[in-house]
């Protein structure tokens, strides 16, 4: 990517945030003081100063971060926060004047770290999680028309939210394709039923990343179970199938490093967080497990559908069928903007208990 610095390029480079909520040019620092939300702090200083540098988002309401006209791509989404909770607040991004949004999901998940509440260093290419709560997003998001950012508060409490939406103003190549995410979760998974990353795509693109929260409601190892990719009319059985969970966020042998789970983050893949069992209130063994497909997309041209199996171990060396808490977000490029997904749970089906 380096060398890509040095031809000249016909962009235009503009960032919205607070302080540029439009992100016109000469537009920055401009929120009078008495309507900023840092005012008080800037009373002495006046506009032009960190005036604005926040917005508040009440209980219930949805705040537009970003409603931006034109051609060109998002190329790094910065945010933080107050909340409390991972899963309060709720982000959607609409490409193009699409009636549903392109991508949907807890806004903690999104950035690949379900749970607030214990921090976790992410150093990937695609997501960064860094010191207190700086959440990163790289993947570009081209847009032919423009683009909206939301975030909905779905909490009993007002919460802060700083943001910076970095976007580049350009001319498209005509096969530029739509970023997509997509969350689910089943708690608990039932018997002997696998669990459902991705269904019902269609269109011409390709995957590019899965992030998974699993909590383990049982003991011993749980990760015995197989990630499938059904691509382009496959129906009982998949083009591409693994052969672990822990293979295929490439790690090996259960991510057993001396007796351990051993934590890891690399730019393609990683383990960022184990629940420690011996915690005051915290029983379960939780993880929260990133796969980029940078380097390696998988290709569909008709549809995609994207499973994965829990399976643990029980006596006289059987698969035991786990009931497991699990939740995930795909990330895929597609030429569709009219996929169906399925409604979020409420807040309560949400949470994280």
């Amino acid at each position: 990517m380096l060398n890509n610095l040095t031809l000249k390029k016909d962009i235009r480079t503009f960032s919205v945030c607070p302080e540029n909520p439009t992100g016109g040019k000469g537009n920055g620092g401009r929120i009078p003081l008495e309507e900023g939300s840092a005012a008080y702090a800037a009373r002495e200083l006046g506009t032009g100063w960190k005036v604005n540098p926040y917005i508040v988002l009440p209980e219930g309401a949805t705040a537009v971060l970003a409603d931006v006209c034109g051609e060109g791509a998002i190329k790094h989404f910065w945010i933080t926060d107050n909340a409390k909770c991972g899963r309060q607040l709720i982000l959607r991004i609409y490409f193009d004047g699409q009636k549903n949004p392109a991508v949907q999901a807890p806004l903690s998940d999104f950035f690949a770290n379900a749970d607030y509440n214990e921090y976790r260093q992410i150093s990937s290419l695609a997501m960064c999680y860094n010191p207190r709560k700086g959440m990163n997003c790289y993947f570009e998001m081209p847009y032919f028309k423009g683009f909206r950012v939301e975030l909905e508060n779905l909490g009993s409490s007002a919460t802060k939210v700083y943001y910076q939406i970095d976007c580049e103003e350009k001319k498209l190549h005509a096969d530029s394709l739509y970023f997509h995410a997509q969350f689910r979760r089943v708690n608990p998974l039932p018997y002997k039923e696998v669990y459902t990353i991705l269904d019902n795509v269609k269109g011409n693109g390709h995957y590019v990343g899965t992030y998974m929260h699993w909590g383990v409601k049982s003991n011993g190892w749980w990760g015995e179970g197989e990630i499938k990719f059904f691509i382009d009319g496959d129906t009982d059985f998949p083009s591409i199938c693994g052969t672990g969970t822990e293979d295929y966020f490439c790690g090996a042998y259960n991510f057993d490093v001396n007796g351990k789970y051993t934590e890891f983050s690399t730019p393609y893949s990683g383990l960022s967080k184990v629940g420690a069992t011996d915690q005051l209130y915290r029983p379960q063994k939780y993880f929260d497990m990133y796969r980029w497909h940078v380097t390696d997309p998988i290709y569909f041209k008709e549809d995609l559908r994207v499973t994965i199996q829990a399976l643990g171990w029980r006596s006289e060396g059987r698969y035991l069928p786990l009931q497991d808490d699990i939740s995930s977000v795909a990330y895929w490029y597609s030429d569709n903007l009219d996929d169906d997904y399925p409604a979020l749970p409420d807040f309560n089906g949400l949470e994280l208990t």
